[in-house]
């Protein structure tokens, strides 16, 4: 399996800079200081797939030149990782293919309420057209989409599939579980204040965020990583979020090669000030895996 991970967005919940902060990272000149809402893209043989879509996903899309998805896979239900679902639209169009959306229940239920149109029996033309595919703690397949119908649009209409006699079909936004045989996709459960939440390992990579807790019962799933991605957002216990120091602990106990820092906010400082406090740390403890912030653009590779 090859994998390769992009990060999008490192940023928390109001990206970095923070609107209208004058502190001197918001106010920073580096682009490693400038944060999109946390989001990551993995290619992994031949599939292009994207973890969680915020409000900035229009922009990363066209930051990195990115004219395809296989899948988007949600992590939880919150705003600043699916704010961004109906800019699909415009890979509908192009693609000619709905797209492949992995979810929990849970957060399907929030996408019927966010975004009622979409799933509307008669649909406005041009909503965004999604397969949902829900998932829970089971390893899940993704694949390609070349096997899925091919979407034709029929001007102030909408989407519809043309039929083997000629005929279309109205499309629909169908909800099924996601295939477990030949899964490639391995769920990480944690927690995010109470709420559960999924990260995802792709071979030897593991991308987790907005946790504020892992069991103990999830580190074997964790063993034996290249890379390893952790959420923290301020040197303070946080309700909902890893602190620094917590992150830290997590890091030591899976034992990752190398671990990058991901959800920052401004209360840290800026990167390359972070990343000598890091190695200072880490020493202090005892974490032998190289520990890091990551920045928006960032390509890790297994």
């Amino acid at each position: 399996m090859s994998v390769k991970l992009t990060f999008l967005g490192t940023g928390t919940s109001q990206g970095v800079p923070i609107i209208a902060c004058q502190c001197r990272v918001c106010q920073s000149a580096q682009e490693k200081d400038k944060r999109y809402r946390a989001s990551a893209f993995v290619q992994m043989d031949g599939l292009n797939i994207l973890i969680d879509a915020g409000p900035d996903f229009r922009s990363q899309m066209l930051r990195q030149d990115i004219r395809h998805l296989d899948a988007i896979l949600l992590t939880h239900n919150h705003k600043d990782h699916t704010g961004g679902l109906d800019d699909v639209r415009s890979y509908n169009y192009i693609d000619r293919k709905a797209a492949e959306i992995f979810c929990e229940e849970k957060v399907l239920k929030t996408l019927r309420n966010d975004y009622a149109y979409a799933f509307a029996e008669h649909k406005y033309p041009g909503a965004p057209e999604w397969h949902v595919h829900l998932i829970d703690e089971r390893p899940f397949r993704v694949d390609s989409l070349q096997n899925t119908g091919e979407l034709e649009w029929v001007h102030d209409k909408g989407y519809f599939y043309r039929q083997a006699d000629g005929s279309l079909l109205p499309s629909d936004n169908a909800v099924t579980e996601a295939p477990h045989e030949a899964a490639n996709v391995i769920p990480i459960r944690g927690f995010h204040d109470q709420m559960p939440v999924l990260g995802f390992r792709f071979g030897n990579i593991a991308y987790l965020t907005d946790l504020s807790s892992l069991p103990d019962s999830e580190l074997p799933k964790l063993e034996g990583l290249e890379h390893l991605t952790l959420n923290t957002v301020g040197y303070y216990p946080h309700h909902s979020h890893f602190s620094l120091y917590q992150a830290l602990d997590v890091a030591h106990r899976v034992g990752a090669r190398h671990t990058w820092l991901t959800h920052l906010s401004h209360a840290f400082p800026p990167h390359e000030e972070f990343c000598e406090e890091l190695r200072q740390l880490c020493r202090e403890r005892g974490i032998h895996s190289d520990v890091q912030p990551a920045w928006d653009g960032l390509t890790i590779c297994e």
